[in-house]
């Protein structure tokens, strides 16, 4: 997510996004519930091939209504058709699991919305119902066993409440448009808005997505492109993907493309007319990303892109940034803003999107490193000093710590608000200070390209830096996580 600072050394605003609700469904298909044994191996016959996107799930403790620990997704493979006449997303979403415990049913998140039309577990018809936020399949799985889990259904996308004060907050998840499109930012949940999700932050998957549309609309999804044949446009995404930072939109848009550094391919989606002002900052993609290569190594995906949505806020979805249009207030400031926050969503490619972390306390370890790569770059280009930005940072960080509470454990009800991002990016930068910018950006680069598809905490991020700084940092990233006022 992004964070408006419309002067560095001044105080700032901010910006984001939102989440879902609907109707009760009619009950599943019917059929016996089928029994699945253990497979030979733990990534068993026929699914070696989605290996790549097993986890090591783990309870979310801000948002335990979410995920399931239980369930490790290696795969969603969705199918998905939108009718803009009669608002209704058509779904099958074939999902390969694996039981990371025992499981006598499978559940996931899924929103309310939607009328489950079928249910399969391994070939076999399935029945399955959803109760408030939880879909539910019978069947039991062994632990460390494969599935196939097929669910088809249909509905209108509803949206769920953004659990923040922040200024910026719109609902989560997938939104419907007054012209029939749609698009989705969902952070920290909300993915379940539009297909049956893991919707917590550990389990990342792989993904292949196939949306139709109606004639002259496009629709466009995180991951690589993979063209489209008549109005059915796909996308793979190869590298594991937090079910938050997955996106989804359709409507009539523009689309250009153009060549990263080492030609990685970036693809531009926008509206014409509505988006005209964010053309001349998402053309300068190529240089974001190569200001971005110079301190933090080569970016992590095959291709990247924005993807412009009537939003007040953006969101580094994987490989496809979803980026809204503020008010920041006046043109000039529109100009140093929208800059800033598009250089903090590439950002987010290395930190956060290639590396996730386990669960919502770890927040921080997203906003902390995006931020301060975002500082950086301002710092550069207004010529602030490090020092002159140090001052006005520790201002800004005992404000928060006093409103907020330190980042280390964020407010269940205050997801993403300002302490997430100054205070981390302090503490990075007290790290930068003591060990120079060569040991800081190899640093940074290493972690990204180390655990590049995983999902890390507070534990593994210190462990990495001690071990790679040769310096013990342990009590200094504790205390910036946890002090209640800004550390000496």
């Amino acid at each position: 997510m992004h964070r408006r600072w419309l002067v560095p050394i001044t105080v700032c605003a901010v910006l984001f996004a939102g989440a879902c609700t609907g109707d009760s469904p009619k009950p599943a298909a019917s059929g016996s519930a089928p029994s699945v044994a253990p497979s030979a191996a733990p990534d068993g016959p026929g699914y070696g091939q989605w290996s790549a996107g097993k986890s090591t799930p783990v309870a979310d403790p801000v948002y335990p209504g979410y995920g399931n620990p239980a369930v490790d997704v290696l795969h969603y493979g969705l199918d998905l058709a939108w009718a803009p006449e009669t608002k209704t997303l058509t779904g099958m979403a074939t999902i390969q699991l694996r039981a990371a415990e025992p499981l006598t049913e499978i559940k996931l998140d899924f929103s309310k919305a939607y009328a489950i039309d079928g249910v399969q577990l391994n070939g076999a018809a399935a029945t399955g119902r959803v109760d408030g936020t939880k879909l539910t399949v019978a069947g039991s799985v062994a632990k460390d066993a494969d599935a196939e889990l097929v669910v088809k259904y249909h509905g209108t996308p509803a949206t769920v409440p953004m659990p923040s004060h922040r200024n910026d907050v719109e609902p989560l998840g997938l939104t419907v448009t007054a012209d029939g499109g749609l698009w989705t930012m969902q952070e920290p949940y909300g993915a379940s808005t539009w297909y049956p999700a893991n919707d917590q932050p550990s389990d990342k998957a792989l993904y292949d997505i196939a949306v139709t549309v109606p004639a002259g609309w496009s629709a466009i999804a995180g991951g690589t492109p993979k063209g489209h044949e008549g109005n059915t446009f796909t996308y793979s995404a190869t590298v594991p993907v937090a079910s938050y930072l997955t996106t989804l939109a359709v409507g009539k848009y523009q689309q250009e493309t153009a060549a990263g550094p080492r030609g990685t391919p970036i693809t531009l989606w926008y509206r014409a007319g509505a988006d005209d002002k964010a053309l001349p900052y998402l053309r300068k993609s190529p240089q974001y990303l190569a200001w971005l290569e110079q301190r933090f190594g080569p970016y992590p995906f095959d291709s990247a892109g924005v993807l412009m949505v009537p939003s007040a806020s953006g969101m580094e979805t994987q490989q496809m940034i979803t980026m809204g249009l503020p008010d920041y207030g006046s043109d000039a400031d529109f100009k140093t803003g929208f800059d800033a926050d598009l250089l903090h969503e590439y950002a987010h490619q290395w930190f956060g999107d290639a590396v996730s972390p386990t669960n919502w306390n770890d927040l921080w370890l997203n906003e902390g490193w995006a931020e301060y790569s975002q500082f950086l770059y301002t710092n550069e280009r207004d010529k602030v000093t490090a020092q002159q930005w140090e001052s006005w940072a520790r201002g800004a960080d005992a404000r928060l710590r006093k409103q907020l509470g330190p980042p280390g454990k964020p407010r269940a009800d205050s997801f993403a608000e300002s302490n997430v991002y100054i205070c981390p990016a302090l503490m990075l930068h007290q790290i930068h200070k003591q060990i120079g910018d060569a040991a800081f950006f190899s640093l940074g680069a290493d972690w990204a390209k180390a655990n590049r598809g995983t999902a890390q905490d507070r534990a593994s991020f210190i462990a990495f830096v001690n071990q790679h700084t040769g310096k013990d940092f342990t009590a200094l990233i504790n205390t910036w996580l946890d002090s209640p006022t800004t550390p000496k």
